[in-house]
This record gives C-alpha cells, sequence and structure tokens, in this order.
C-alpha cells in the first residue's frame, strides 16, 4: 500500500499541475528540455508572442520549475525541476499506449464488420 499523500502537500503539487496545465507553458517547457534557451528563441519555437512567453516564463520561474541567468541585456531560461522532463515524459507514454489500445480496438471492431457483412 502506498503512503497516504499528506494534506499540506496537496496544494502545493496542485501549484505544480497548474503550471502543466497551460498549453503555452507546455510548449515553452518543450523548447527549454532542448536547453537553455533566451526569450528570443523561446518565442521562435514555440510560435507564440514575446509578451505571452515573457509572462508564462515568470510564472514557470516564481513556481521554480525553470530557472533565468542574465548575461548582460540577455535573459537565459533552462528547466530546473526535473519533474518536468519526468512527468512530460510518463504523460506521452500514457497518450501512446491509450492510443495504441484505441487502434486495436478498432481493428478488432472493423474486423468482426467485415467478416459479418455479406
Amino acid at each position: 500500500m502506498h503512503p497516504a499523500i499528506p494534506d499540506e502537500f496537496l496544494d502545493l503539487m496542485a501549484e505544480k499541475f497548474r503550471m502543466l496545465a497551460d498549453p503555452t507553458r507546455l510548449a515553452i517547457l518543450r523548447a527549454l528540455m532542448g536547453g537553455e534557451r533566451n526569450v528570443s528563441r523561446v518565442v521562435e519555437e514555440t510560435g507564440r508572442n514575446q509578451a505571452n512567453v515573457s509572462k508564462h516564463l515568470k510564472m514557470l520561474a516564481d513556481a521554480g520549475l525553470v530557472a533565468r541567468r542574465k548575461e548582460g541585456l540577455q535573459v537565459f531560461y533552462r528547466v530546473d525541476d526535473p519533474l518536468v522532463e519526468r512527468l512530460c515524459k510518463l504523460v506521452c507514454e500514457t497518450i501512446v499506449q491509450e492510443a495504441e489500445q484505441e487502434v486495436e480496438r478498432h481493428r478488432t471492431l472493423l474486423s468482426g464488420w467485415s467478416k459479418a457483412s455479406p
């Protein structure tokens, strides 16, 4: 049996999930999983506008999911929480597994249909 999650953890967990529940923030994190990036490169890789990317980078940094480093006038960001990549990989693997199961269900359905039709 797994140990119970303490009540004190629930708000902290919810905040991490909130940060990961936005497609723009996920796109930013995906870009940063490729290594450290400045804002311009994140904008380029995500296709989002600069103001939106900057706003979300600040949120991610405040939540401790990304770290920032200033070099002259440039600010560089990187993923700073190992949970991000592990969780994204786990979710993606689950999505692929569910899709494969769905394809197999459809294949079985179609196979049954072709046998039943004249």
